[in-house]
């Protein structure tokens, strides 16, 4: 009888076939609507109406750390049990569970950093209609009525957001199956029961009634009005996948209203602008992670990560919604205001309409429960501090992370490697890491090598180290299923693998063939996963060593929609409540491993496909097989800009894209691009031609080294947002709406955006363009063209000719950037180069700007750090430290300064810590106002003043 293995290699076989061929496009029809979701067809067949939810006031509890009370159906008298709960930082945290299941729902675990600190709610009044409670602040408080249910946020007299006003709240409660002998026998109980009700209702007490809905021990389970079965509430079938369902309908829906909000951003991943559209007359858009190939643009289909989290922001404010819930989910989103033209709104302002502009959301998940965090803002960056202060902020990374990396699936062996990375040298291109994909491997083996292509692997790293470089090497967390491979026996032994619906080990075809998936959710597992990692055991693996998780949402080739079974079992949990969380697990372990091989010295770096809330705290992500075309250019700014503004800052996507093969105009611009985007990585697909930066003859080649040499140039301002990004939860990468919040030009602004506070890059991405027209925001702001220094006035949109070789960036008059000019190899034969630090001016002549130095790869950063504010005011340019408890010390120096909108000086001088004078040269170029300081000479890590007489 032939194996499962022989049995399912044709399909395999047949799969690969159309993969390779580079000919593949998303086949929507292998992924589900909404239609064809159960759970979601018949959640949104729920229309807006009055709730069936009342809450239960005499039910309700007040202690000093939260609110609880009941919840009744009416329509099928389940109840739910409401905890609400005031947290620290302008926080509320709103818990719908069932109160009594018949077996417990899944509570996602280690999202969060810790349990959220509260702070005390106290009762402002209290009628037979609902209670008011303070949220602190005099002005801001809960408002819940009971008939229907609802929840009502104010501050002052406005409404900052509802819950449940379009009465969608919804909770499928666990319940036995009407063909088994158990719902037989507690329906007859409930028919008995009923029957006693009637006979005795006339002599009954008047109070009863009430009495029993406040008590629910006086309600058996049995009493409930019998509901219907629909389709697909106890199995389900999608194309020739059938998933049963023991649990039977366990959907959780809630609505939320947003008024005069009409921007709304988040719910990453999908392939669409950085504004959410309205989904009324489509799907809504999907949090589900799944292996998509070439994904299509602009739809609201699922990708490969999942983050629940939603900013919603207007001239006043700006809010944010955490749904914590690991299950798929789909978000509707409408508006009072969409399709609506700027000229039909100017006629409703004309014709004096006072409708206010709102934005309505709805969120629909499969299982779980109702776990959500309103995030009050409420300026732009308290909510980034609000959601960090939950899950974590961006991992601080090596600093090598933050240069450029090479890579494409596959180098054939250490010789390619060895060439390639002699091709940088040659072409003198920095780089500091060479990436190996799949074909690295034994037969697909991870935490292997093949014998005969890469035999030495220890050499092939030290030729790496010798020239301060770096490798990644993939391990994906599908295990071939081999009798022979030792972490497959082990993870077999142990029991690890997930289990399928009839307990044995669950298995899928990917890259091996048939192949195992360990149950991540598992602490145990993910420590002896992390453990694996170990230089004894990852054999040929060295410090330089980093890693990638690939394929971790889980992809299964011959799995639904191309990844797990539903009802396979992560212990007493089935894949659906757990899904979205997979990748974030995989990370979490590769990073914990990565950390304990050093014995808690160095950083990580791990990049991930699939990725959850909290996945920040573990690495970077990027944007996954995109393809070689402009539009896909275009459309990794909206997307990494989405993951930016819900903690996920380390973010990029293939440069050149991985599927197909561009053009040289497409690939150059795509690197100038990719230089200013936190993860600049260049990778390709196994089936198009090579494209190492110098194969496109000497034009193109100079091109790609300007680009590159950018990079580095400023790794020491990237390298001071990743720690501002680690320290504070902001993004790096970020909206200019996030800086200009109460400039509604820049709502919708997504084909350019800003590098922290003081860059402002608008990438070329039209194909032939001779021109850009970049939004230059402030009223009363100037920007410095960085390549020209020609100074333009902010609040203004800016046409820009560009040639091939130009990439449109400006400083912000007020800021002060430092640079590295001498640019080398690596960023590591960069560290003890001197600075140039550029000064731009704004109108009242002032800048301000930092300087952050530590050694750029171990957690001593924690401690051993350089953190200096440099300012210019009153013709005074000075270095304070910011952090005089910590203890580093750099050579580096500066050698430059260079002064935007100045004025001629008499003469310079530098007074240093030591209380020395001494001039200082310069050169004062009039037809731009750019004044230029030369060899100063002072340490990078000293005080000093720089004076201009």
């Amino acid at each position: 009888m032939a194996t499962f293995t022989e049995r399912m290699a044709p399909v395999l076989v047949l799969w690969l076939a159309v993969f390779l061929s580079g000919t593949w496009a998303v086949d929507k029809g292998n992924f589900k609507t909404c239609d064809q979701s159960s759970f979601c067809k018949r959640q949104r067949a729920l229309k807006p109406g009055e709730s069936p939810y009342r809450a239960l006031l005499e039910t309700m509890e007040l202690t000093n750390t939260r609110l609880t009370l009941q919840l009744i159906n009416d329509n099928n008298k389940v109840r739910l049990l409401l905890e609400l709960y005031r947290l620290q930082g302008n926080m509320t945290r709103v818990k719908i569970n069932e109160l009594k299941p018949l077996k417990p729902r899944y509570e996602v675990p280690d999202v969060l950093i810790r349990e959220p600190p509260t702070e005390p709610l106290s009762l402002l009044s209290q009628d037979e209609n609902g209670v008011v409670l303070s949220l602190g602040a005099e002005s801001q408080r809960v408002i819940l009525s009971a008939r229907p249910f609802r929840l009502d946020i104010m501050e002052g007299r406005e409404v900052v957001m509802s819950l449940n006003s379009r009465g969608l709240l919804a909770f499928e409660h666990l319940r036995m199956r009407k063909d088994t002998f158990s719902y037989k026998v507690t329906s007859t109980v409930a028919s008995v029961w009923n029957n006693i009700k009637r006979v005795f209702s006339s002599q009954a007490d008047p109070e009863a009634e009430k009495k029993e809905e406040a008590d629910p021990a006086a309600q058996p389970e049995a009493a409930k009005e019998e509901e219907k079965d629909e389709d697909g509430m106890w199995e389900e079938t999608f194309k020739s996948h059938t998933d049963s369902k023991p649990n039977g309908p366990s959907a959780v829906s809630l609505d939320f209203s947003l008024p005069g909000v009409e921007h709304v951003y988040g719910i990453p991943e999908h392939a669409d602008t950085l504004r959410l559209k309205t989904t009324e007359n489509g799907d809504p858009y999907r949090l589900y992670n799944l292996d998509v190939f070439q994904y299509e643009l602009y739809n609201p289909m699922a990708l490969y990560g999942a983050v629940p989290v939603m900013l919603a922001h207007n001239a006043q404010r700006t809010t944010g919604v955490f749904w914590l819930n690991a299950a798929e989910t789909w978000v509707d989103i409408s508006s009072n205001t969409a399709g609506k033209t700027v000229f039909g709104k100017m006629l409703d302002y004309v014709q004096g309409s006072n409708e206010t502009p709102q934005t309505d959301v709805r969120w629909i998940s499969e299982s779980g429960i109702i776990d959500v965090f309103i995030m009050l803002g409420p300026t732009p960056k308290d909510v980034f501090s609000q959601y960090a202060s939950l899950t974590g902020t961006q991992a601080f990374p090596p600093l090598a992370a933050v240069g450029y990396h090479q890579c494409r699936w596959n180098y054939n062996d250490q010789e390619d490697v060895a060439a390639v990375d002699a091709g940088f040298d040659e072409h003198d291109i920095p780089y500091d890491y060479i990436w190996l994909d799949i074909e690295h491997t034994d037969g697909k083996r991870y935490f292997t090598w093949d014998p005969h292509k890469f035999a030495t692997p220890k050499e092939m790293l030290q030729g790496l180290s010798d020239k301060k470089r770096k490798m990644v090497a993939i391990v994906d967390p599908h295990i071939k299923v081999d009798s022979n491979y030792k972490i497959h026996n082990e993870i077999r032994s142990r029991s690890f693998y997930i289990k399928n619906k009839d307990g044995g080990d669950y298995e899928g075809w990917c890259w091996p063939g048939s192949a195992g998936y360990p149950d991540f959710t598992r602490a145990d597992m993910r420590d002896w996963w992390a453990s694996m990692f170990a230089y004894d055991q990852y054999e040929g693996s060295m410090k330089n060593l980093d890693t990638w998780n690939d394929m971790n949402e889980p992809s299964v080739f011959n799995g639904p929609e191309v990844t797990m079974h539903k009802d396979a079992m992560h212990g007493a949990w089935e894949h659906r409540d757990v899904h979205n969380m997979y990748g974030f697990y995989v990370q979490m372990a590769t990073a914990e491993g990565l950390i304990q091989r050093s014995g808690g010295v160095e950083r990580p770096f791990v990049l991930t496909r699939a990725f959850f809330a909290g996945s920040q705290r573990y690495g970077a992500v990027w944007t996954g097989d995109n393809a070689a075309e402009w539009e896909h250019l275009k459309i990794s700014i909206p997307m990494c800009l989405s993951l930016g503004l819900v903690g996920i800052s380390f973010c990029g996507a293939d440069v050149g894209g991985f599927f197909k093969s561009p053009n040289t105009e497409l690939l150059v611009r795509w690197y100038q691009a990719g230089a200013y985007q936190p993860f600049f990585r260049a990778h390709a697909h196994l089936d198009t031609p090579r494209r190492e930066p110098w194969l496109f003859g000497p034009e193109n080649t100079a091109l790609i080294r300007e680009a590159v040499r950018q990079r580095y140039t400023l790794l020491p301002y990237w390298y001071l947002q990743f720690y501002h990004a680690h320290r504070t939860g902001e993004p790096i990468m970020r909206p200019l709406w996030v800086e200009y919040p109460e400039d509604p030009a820049t709502f919708a602004l997504e084909d350019e955006y800003l590098i922290g506070r003081d860059l402002l890059v608008h990438p070329v991405t039209e194909e032939g363009a001779r021109g850009v027209t970049a939004y230059l925001p402030g009223k009363d702001q100037v920007w410095f063209d960085v390549h020209t220094f020609q100074k333009h006035n902010g609040a203004q949109n800016l046409y820009i000719p560009v040639t091939m070789s130009s990439i449109p960036v400006f400083q912000r008059g007020g800021s002060i950037i430092p640079r590295k000019i001498r640019v080398r190899r690596s960023s590591s034969c960069m560290m003890q180069d001197p600075y140039t630090l550029y000064v731009a001016l704004n109108l009242q002549r002032t800048a301000e700007g930092e300087l952050y130095i530590d050694d750029g790869h171990t957690f001593n950063y924690e401690k051993e750090f350089i953190h200096r504010r440099l300012s210019f005011a009153n013709n005074v340019l000075s270095s304070v430290n910011l952090a005089p408890e910590a203890q580093f010390s750099t050579s580096s120096w500066i050698e430059r300064i260079v002064i935007l909108g100045a004025s001629k000086p008499s003469k310079v001088l530098l007074k240093t810590d030591d209380g020395q004078e001494s001039q200082v040269e310069f050169d004062f170029d009039a037809s731009m106002s750019v004044l230029t300081l030369r060899k100063p000479g002072m340490n990078a890590g000293a005080d000093w003043n720089v004076m201009l007489q």
